[in-house]
Parts: structure tokens; sequence; C-alpha cells
């Protein structure tokens, strides 16, 4: 399958966007400069034939192009089998440890994000008890990357979105300094709940970094 990746991204590459692509994600993995729209195609080719027999199966082969990777678009591959439809049945607990090897591994927003929202917040939906647990350990973690998946765990919530939990989720990192820490789900939720954010923001005036005021506001009239 990983052959199959590889040479239908040559097929699709754009030498000359790789360079840009490089550099805008500040990446030491190179890219063949294949575009969102052409990306998709190349994994709904290459995985529209595939059949795992169980879990482990598709866990392994997620982890095997993902530790394999050497241009960046085979983890961006390696991003979209973990989270195929097809494979939904399969994203027990279990897949908990490969997504938090992806993330830790990877170590930046665009491979972090797409699992926070979509991979750990579907384990979170569906186990909630057990990843809540999980996400208020990773919400204290010295890896960053683990602290800001677990603000975006509930991204897509919208309503549904345990706003004392998240809350819980910001507070060990309402102080910092890093940048991605900075930059929360609180834009996001604004689409559901402006006074609610607007509230939140007030009442933590204080505490939030002018550029944790603009993201949270920013989708707010």
């Amino acid at each position: 399958m990983i052959d199959a990746i590889r040479t239908s991204l040559r097929e699709h590459a754009d030498p000359a966007r790789a360079p840009d692509m490089q550099r805008y994600m500040k990446s030491t993995m190179p890219y063949h400069g294949v575009a969102a729209t052409p990306m998709r195609q190349v994994c709904r080719e290459c995985f529209k034939a595939l059949e795992f027999k169980d879990a482990q199966a598709w866990r392994q082969a997620v982890l095997y192009i993902f530790r394999n990777a050497r241009f960046r678009e085979e983890w961006y591959a390696a991003v979209e089998l973990s989270l195929w439809k097809k494979a939904g049945a399969f994203r027990t607990l279990d897949a908990s440890a490969m997504y938090e090897e992806m993330i830790v591994t990877s170590g930046w927003w665009d491979i972090v994000d797409t699992l926070a929202g979509h991979g750990v917040g579907s384990l979170l939906r569906e186990y909630p008890k057990p990843m809540k647990r999980d996400m208020r350990a990773w919400s204290h973690s010295d890896n960053m990357w683990k602290r800001r998946t677990a603000i975006l765990s509930q991204l897509t919530f919208k309503k549904d979105t345990d706003l004392k939990l998240l809350y819980s989720f910001i507070e060990p990192s309402l102080d910092s300094s890093e940048f991605f820490l900075r930059r929360w789900a609180l834009r996001q939720y604004a689409w559901t709940d402006p006074v609610e954010v607007k509230r939140y923001v007030r009442e933590n005036e204080s505490r939030l970094s002018p550029l944790s005021k603009r993201e949270a506001m920013k989708n707010i009239e």
C-alpha cells in the first residue's frame, strides 16, 4: 500500500509548490507539492480497495505508513487512513496510543489539530469516561502538543461541548507563553455560544494574552 501511495503522490506532484509548502510548515521532511484536493484524490484511489481483517491490522497499516514516511504527504495519507470512515468500527480505545504516537512524533499543528478534533475527539465521544481521564492527564503534560490536543478534543462538539471540561483543559495552559497554547478552541466555540465566550474572556482578561483574546473573539461580531 505504501508503494501505491508513493506512486500516486509522484503522479500528482507539483515540484514548483513543494518548497513553499515545506517552508510554510517549517518542515524538515520534504514535500511533493500535492495540494489538498489532489491529496484527497490520492487517498481515495489508494484506499478504495482496502480491507482489514481487524482493528490491529488497520492500526499497523496506519503506523507503518506514518513511521516510514519520506515525504510529508505520506504523513497526511496516514492521518487520512487513521480517520477513514470505513475503519469507524476499528476506532476503539486501542486507537488512542496510535493517535498519541502520531501527535507526539509530528509535533506540528497540521497533523495535531486534525487528529485532535477528529481522531481523539471521536474517541472522547464514544468513550467519555476513560478519555476524559486521559485528556485531563494530557492537559498537564510536559508535551505541548498533547496539551493542545486535550484543549482541541471537543473542537467538533458544538452544542455538545462540555464547557467545564474544556475550561479544565485550558486552565493548566492559561498562563503559558507558548504560541500554540494561546490559540484555542474558543474561536470555534464562539460560533455556537458567543455570549459564553465573551463572558469567559471578560472574567479571565487579566490572565489571557492579547493573542488568546483576539482568537477567542475573532468570530464574534
